[in-house]
């Protein structure tokens, strides 16, 4: 057994905060080298290696792929977050940890072993402690501007968005900075980046998210994967996560 990797999506409670769920667990009995992918999400990541102490983090956006190695009995649970849930679970910027991470309390949500036996436990504890807190109301002109990047899949214009939403280009762009460290631009291509995961796990291998042509998707793919769409399909050695992570994700509606 080589390394077991699982996914869930969240709840419909948590969905406008939550991305997905997913769990790693190492049982080679070696290290495995890892590549993780821009993917437009901020992951809060809670991880045992050699059946040590649990260690928490968060990480914030990633612009290039960055290695990992996986060390050998590793388990790792994660929450792939939506930009919403910077603001309003975690109240801080996440500007800081662009492309890294950094540890945060291990009681920051109270998890206990039984959370952690199964991903189906870790995101039960999860969606409650996210309905549990009391959140402030969530700012209209926000709300409707995520969820029309995220229904689009990052292909909607900087410039249909301010219209849409009746909040200036500049506005915006000094929020995106601020709380994440990268314009509203750059973070839809990267979300768009990481919607072609799937049809890459495909095998599919032509643009369909409003890429300009094929030579387009290829430059768009190989700047936030450094392999090209062919490469990244095949995923040789299955070293990258995100691939592998996309394929264990039950059907979703968009």
């Amino acid at each position: 057994m080589k390394m077991i990797i699982q996914s869930l999506l969240p709840e419909d409670s948590i969905s406008h905060f939550v991305h997905s769920f997913w769990m790693v667990e190492n049982k080679s009995g070696k290290d495995i080298p890892g590549t993780i992918l821009p993917n437009g999400m901020v992951d809060m990541t809670l991880m045992k290696m050699n059946s040590e102490e649990w260690e928490m983090s968060i990480r914030g956006l990633d612009t290039m792929p960055g290695q990992v190695i996986i060390a050998k009995d590793a388990k790792i649970f994660s929450v792939g977050f939506k930009l919403l849930a910077v603001e309003y679970l975690f109240g801080d910027s996440v500007k800081d940890v662009l492309n890294g991470g950094k540890e945060i309390p291990n009681d920051f949500w109270q998890f206990v072993e039984f959370d952690t036996e199964s991903l189906e436990n870790f995101q039960k504890k999860v969606t409650q402690k996210i309905n549990s807190i009391s959140i402030k109301p969530i700012d209209e002109r926000k709300k409707k501007l995520f969820e029309l990047i995220y229904s689009s899949h990052g292909t909607i214009s900087v410039k249909e968005l301010s219209e849409k939403v009746f909040w200036s280009s500049r506005q915006i762009n000094r929020y995106f900075n601020q709380q994440f460290g990268i314009s509203l631009k750059e973070y839809c291509k990267i979300l768009r980046f990481g919607s072609s995961f799937k049809n890459l796990s495909e095998g599919k291998l032509y643009p369909e998210l409003n890429f300009t042509d094929q030579n387009h998707f290829i430059k768009e793919i190989k700047k936030y994967s450094g392999v090209t769409p062919k490469e990244l399909s095949k995923n040789t050695d299955e070293r990258f996560m995100d691939i592998l992570a996309i394929k264990k994700l039950p059907p979703q509606n968009d």
